[in-house]
């Protein structure tokens, strides 16, 4: 293995704990990990001379009073605290001959909960996006720093300013894919335990997209570093998803009614916004009342799979398209789509996606219409086929001129200094093998929107069904897997999709206290953050319960925006 890749000796003593408490676990039931004790700064200006390590530059270490700070274009409110910035293994690359270096962020509160939060970015990474510490969801009403968290985030190992171009370099595709993270995470430790006066008494990881990604990732290949994962719907298969963005561009090309200024096929004329409504009015009639009220949010997810059919609950288009209609070359398009991206000898590339209401969403038709030629292209291009094929144009020509049969397998290949395929540094080991965490006593949540457009909450679900299998048909002791109906990627769409699975994982974590249901209201008028998607007879703050697959929210009478009125129950057949 490349000396790079290697975790420094240090990283060994600052995991011992866990590994005691791994091995007290073989053979007997996992143990029980008590509550984080709450403690003090004791240092700040002075961490960079404490706190120093091979490697390691802090570039940065301040403190900070309690106030607000930008995070992309909001100002969010922090509590007074230290602020260390640097870098970590910087390097010149020998391949494309670009500067590398896992920068990162932490900001470690005055009055600290006793728990560090690794906060993992999504996308492409290649920003240290100031950690705060987002907990999930829409329109999150606090984070972890404010909860009192020790936050850490970093770029995972590349400068954004390289796009996908990164992935010419072997190490900062692995940086990207695991390394940033296991490199990162025991360095923090060594801040907080500098800082604070001890280490931290219990860790999380926490991201959606991509972000949700590095946290299963990290529960598989480092179980032993944190007590809770939360994993918002994760691109853990995300190499695969992203050929399946290329395989749904050269599905709308053939539907295209305009073209660009460029003379390429518009995709965003395949599907117009008053096609897809009719698409999630019609999966609205079919599927709706399927949980015991008609109310706008499909709760059965599965079943309405097996009611709704495209060919017979959309009418097929005599004459000109109209929006009532879909023609059938565009049924057959957004058919192939949704039954999951396939090469020609109908092999199975990707998941399929479940038809939903959300597939009205603007979050949904920008990642179906719009990220095939651009994120999606450049990611396959450079990242995730080896070896890479950043000889060739990019763009949409790029994404409908990837051959399902000869490009896709180079996902999956390995050659010369490109010593790992795409799936191997980018998933996680063995998805479903995650004895190691569930021994230790450590819990993962995992949430998934189910009108998620570019990574598939059926991939999830069939995730979580292997992990049951692997743990006896019942994995729910130390992991959970909550479906959001109607919510696009991450957040948005006619959902309720504003929810604190964070606090819901501590409970669980530190006292015992397994997630029945989490509540999850709707961000009409009136939120800190509005949902301008929020269906005009919905309540403004409609809440409903959020169940742990395979459990749906039934209504049981009452007061039809209340999660009161519903109660999480295991559909039938």
């Amino acid at each position: 293995m490349d000396a790079r890749m290697k975790l420094p000796l240090w990283t060994a003593a600052l995991g011992s704990a866990a590994l005691i408490a791994a091995c007290a676990s073989a053979g007997g039931s996992p143990p029980k990990l008590g509550a984080a004790r709450p403690g003090a700064l004791q240092s700040c200006n002075d961490l960079a001379a404490k706190a120093a390590l091979p490697g390691t530059v802090y570039t940065q270490v301040s403190s900070v009073a309690a106030g607000t700070i930008g995070v992309g274009n909001a100002s969010v409110p922090v509590p007074a605290h230290c602020l260390v910035q640097g870098h970590m293994n910087e390097r010149t690359s020998p391949v494309d001959g670009n500067r590398y270096a896992i920068g990162f962020e932490m900001r470690l509160p005055l009055a600290w909960n006793g728990r560090f939060f690794y906060q993992a970015n999504g996308g492409l990474d290649g920003v240290v996006i100031p950690a705060t510490g987002g907990i999930g969801g829409g329109g999150p009403t606090t984070t972890a720093l404010q909860m009192g968290f020790a936050v850490i985030s970093s770029d995972a190992g590349h400068a954004g300013s390289l796009g996908p171009r990164f992935g010419i370099d072997p190490q900062a595709r692995l940086d990207y894919g695991y390394n940033a993270v296991a490199q990162i995470t025991p360095m923090a430790k060594n801040l907080i335990a500098q800082a604070y006066g001890r280490g931290p008494d219990r860790s999380y990881i926490v991201g959606c997209s991509n972000g949700g990604r590095h946290a299963m990732v990290a529960a598989a290949r480092t179980p032993g570093q944190y007590d809770g994962v939360l994993a918002g719907d994760p691109g853990y298969n995300l190499p695969r998803a992203a050929v399946a963005q290329l395989y749904g561009a050269q599905q709308y090309a053939k539907v295209a009614s305009a073209t660009t200024a460029a003379g390429q096929p518009d995709l965003q004329s395949a599907f117009t916004p008053a096609e897809m409504k009719l698409v999630a009015d019609r999966v609205l009639a079919r599927c709706d009342a399927l949980d015991g009220l008609a109310d706008g949010i499909v709760s059965d997810v599965k079943a309405c799979q097996a009611r709704f059919h495209l060919d017979t609950d959309v009418p097929t288009c005599t004459g000109a398209r109209d929006g009532q209609c879909l023609t059938p070359q565009q049924k057959t398009a957004l058919g192939n789509v949704f039954a999951g991206a396939r090469n020609s000898a109908g092999k199975p590339i990707y998941n399929s996606f479940p038809f939903d209401s959300g597939v009205t969403g603007s979050n949904w038709r920008e990642w179906k219409f719009a990220s095939p030629p651009t994120r999606d292209a450049g990611a396959v291009g450079f990242i995730f086929t080896t070896l890479p094929l950043s000889n060739r144009p990019g763009g949409l020509p790029f994404a409908l001129g990837f051959d399902m049969d000869k490009d896709a397998p180079l996902i999956d290949a390995a050659s010369g200094i490109y010593r790992e395929s795409a799936m191997s540094f980018m998933s996680p080991p063995d998805a479903s093998n995650l004895s190691q965490l569930r021994d230790r006593g450590a819990k993962l949540i995992v949430y998934h929107g189910t009108s998620d457009p570019v990574f598939s909450s059926d991939d999830t679900a069939a995730w979580y069904e292997r992990l049951q299998g692997a743990n006896g048909g019942d994995a729910s002791a130390f992991a959970r897997y909550f479906p959001v109906p109607g919510m696009n990627h991450c957040a948005g769409g006619p959902a309720t999709d504003q929810f604190d699975m964070l606090s819901a994982l501590v409970n669980w974590v530190e006292q015992g206290q397994a997630p029945e249901r989490v509540i999850a209201s709707a961000r009409g008028a009136g939120a800190t953050a509005v949902n301008p998607e929020i269906p005009a007879d919905w309540s403004p703050r409609r809440t409903r319960p959020l169940c742990p697959y395979p459990q749906v929210a039934v209504y049981t009478g009452g007061d039809t925006e209340s999660a009161a009125s519903f109660a999480c129950r295991t559909r039938t057949p």
